[in-house]
């Protein structure tokens, strides 16, 4: 007997009650622009009050959850695994995955930057007055990067000295996910009473935070609808316009990576449906695009790949905490065409070999980037150091590096859920219902029909 009382009505899926507060917050925000304008008093009392405070909170809500929910997340995932045979397995099969389709983003963002060269055709007027604009905040960002650690210190950096250090900082939450993966190992290794209590413990505390999360996302269509509207009221198009060479190659290389590159691999590597795949995490891409961030995205992707696309959850937890930070396609393709295009600006020819160490750097920069908002900025500015173009020069792109960190952030989020798929081939508790598992499955050959 059904639990559905007859009549009633569905609730509306959740997925679509953010597209709904993206829209409305989008073309109300534009009206405000253009007809009324953002130096209106009440306009700004009203972003200042309340639309900014809100969506400033509903972030820091999520953010308060991501330390218990990536810690036990990775650690539960895991411990689930068993055997350490299986964690290497899965462990190396992700890394190839980040690296290949890593890889193959920066290829595509270099190659589409150098074909239509969008930043010798930017008005050396127009650019100095951006570069004005943006002076005050890209000298801070070009502060940071002098402090980001480089080489060995990067390598060095990975294992904590104090977890609890590592915990407090967003910009090295891949230090507290290499204590968390220790810690599972830990719990794998140690097959006691007493341990199994810890990992019913920690269960119970990924359980805790998954249930805080789905009580806080229900805020994301009004918090979404916030986003929105302080973007299109403060900007409307005008800065997508002003630099529309640069935002259309990196928004198009963005969409390649994502529709052909991510659908090919699906296919060809594990199997998948590309439709089937895509309809699935769609509520995931939604709050990427929203939010502009991995690790606010992460607890709407776990809940995907588990609902949704019903993925082990021994795979998910694993690739998708760890890639909330280590696999961001979308953001080390952003660097590498940001690279070349301040380089075409201030008239600095980079030669094959300069941008072939462009390309490492954007590589291991998308593995070592921070999942928050505009995290990938300092890296960009370290870059352009590295190969002499002016690292101030970043000040060009502030304008619209919110718009098109949304765009990157989407890309990040589908390829973590893309790589948690391709690993999910062949594991033996793969969900025979899984929507990608149906997918991929021959038909049925009809019977024949007996002879008379």
């Amino acid at each position: 007997m059904s639990g559905t009382t007859p009549g009633a009505k569905t609730p509306m899926p959740l997925h679509w009650k953010i597209a709904i507060g993206f829209a409305v917050g989008l073309v109300l925000g534009l009206f405000v622009h253009y007809g009324i304008g953002a130096e209106a008093a009440w306009v700004q009392a009203l972003t200042r009050y309340v639309t900014t405070p809100f969506s400033q909170l509903f972030l820091s809500l999520i953010f308060m959850l991501i330390v218990p929910l990536l810690f036990s997340a990775l650690v539960v995932g895991v411990s689930e695994m068993g055997d350490i045979g299986s964690l290497g397995r899965i462990g190396w099969r992700t890394l190839a995955y980040t690296i290949l389709l890593s890889g193959i983003a920066v290829v595509l963002g270099l190659v589409m930057v150098n074909i239509f060269k969008p930043g010798a055709g930017v008005d050396p007027v127009l650019a100095q007055q951006l570069l004005a604009e943006g002076a005050e905040r890209a000298q801070s960002i070009v502060r940071d990067s002098a402090t980001q650690p480089t080489g060995m210190e990067m390598v060095l950096s990975i294992v904590p000295q104090n977890v609890i250090g590592a915990a407090s900082n967003n910009a090295n939450i891949i230090a507290l996910m290499f204590f968390a993966l220790m810690f599972g190992v830990g719990l794998v290794l140690t097959q006691t009473p007493q341990t199994a209590v810890l990992k019913r413990g920690i269960e119970g505390l990924f359980q805790i935070s998954m249930t805080l999360i789905g009580l806080v996302i229900r805020l994301a269509p009004y918090a979404v609808f916030c986003f929105m509207f302080n973007l299109a009221v403060l900007f409307g198009w005008d800065l997508l316009i002003r630099l529309g060479a640069f935002v259309l190659v990196v928004v198009g290389a963005l969409a390649i990576h994502m529709l052909v590159v991510y659908s090919l691999a699906l296919r060809l590597i594990g199997g998948w449906s590309p439709l089937a795949f895509f309809k699935g995490v769609q509520e995931a891409m939604l709050m990427a695009f929203s939010t502009a961030s991995s690790n606010a995205t992460l607890p709407t992707a776990l809940k995907v790949a588990d609902e949704n696309l019903k993925l082990p959850k021994k795979v998910s937890r694993f690739v998708l905490t760890i890639g909330a930070t280590a696999n961001q396609n979308g953001t080390a393709l952003f660097e590498g065409v940001t690279v070349i295009f301040l380089a075409q600006f201030f008239g600095v020819d980079l030669t094959f070999g300069q941008q072939f160490l462009v390309m490492l750097v954007c590589i291991l920069g998308g593995i070592g980037t921070a999942g928050v908002p505009s995290g990938s900025l300092p890296v960009v500015a370290l870059i352009c150091a590295m190969v002499g173009v002016p690292p101030e020069g970043i000040g060009l792109v502030l304008g619209v590096n919110h718009f098109l960190d949304m765009c990157r952030t989407t890309v990040n989020v589908t390829g973590d859920l893309g790589i948690a798929a391709l690993v999910s081939k062949g594991e033996a508790d793969t969900d025979p219902d899984s929507v990608l598992a149906r997918a991929r499955e021959p038909e049925p050959e009809p019977e024949p029909v007996p002879r008379a």
